[in-house]
């Protein structure tokens, strides 16, 4: 028998309801400038959140430094004092493992090691830099899956001693409202998922 579909929506909000007010640092891994505005926008209220923008997936570098740009873009027209911590383009760390799974199909193997390699990488700066928890807008999107995000997430969090924020952003209508936020600041919305083998699939 099946265990239960879990509501990571409904688990995030019962962590922030533990929080009494308190607001406590959150590093949260974000993959471009539209997907983390709706999901700055519901955390926001709750965490202090720097965001780090690491995506050595993505390919070309123009298009990297371009989204880049446009979550930078963000940060500055919001002004709601969210942290940016910085970090190098690395795409070889991507490429090392890339390349052997480039027959594998979106969201497949080659996607899961993908989103490890990220959020392993954002755990760990995370506790370098005495975060309290971290998280990743990768769910907002309704082409990634909520229940593997946030497995490789806790994993991550557990090897790190970082606790993992569950969520499902593209609940509640996070992805609308990601659609609606792009609109009104004129953000850059990307047509593919980052790696040329996601561009090679659509």
């Amino acid at each position: 028998m099946n265990s239960p579909k879990r509501n990571y929506q409904k688990e995030m909000e019962e962590e922030i309801a533990r929080l009494e007010g308190r607001r406590p640092t959150l590093l949260l891994h974000s993959c471009c400038g539209p997907c983390s505005s709706a999901v700055l926008e519901r955390l926001r209220d709750h965490f202090r959140v720097t965001v780090l923008y690491y995506n050595p997936n993505i390919e070309p570098e123009e298009e990297y430094l371009r989204r880049r740009a446009e979550q930078q873009r963000l940060l500055s027209l919001t002004g709601d004092g969210t942290g940016w911590m910085a970090c190098g383009y690395d795409h070889e760390a991507f490429e090392a493992f890339a390349k052997g799974m480039a027959g594998e199909p979106e969201g497949g193997k080659r996607c899961l090691a993908c989103f490890a390699m990220r959020l392993n990488y954002t755990a760990q700066r995370a506790k370098e830099a005495g975060f309290e928890y971290f998280t990743t807008t990768l769910s907002v999107s309704p082409h990634k899956n909520a229940e593997n995000l946030n497995r490789i997430g806790a994993e991550a969090g557990d090897r790190s001693g970082v606790k993992y924020l569950y969520a499902d952003f593209k609940k509640k209508n996070g992805y609308l409202r990601s659609l609606q936020l792009s609109e009104a600041y004129g953000l850059y919305r990307q047509n593919y998922c980052g790696c040329l083998y996601s561009r090679s699939a659509d």
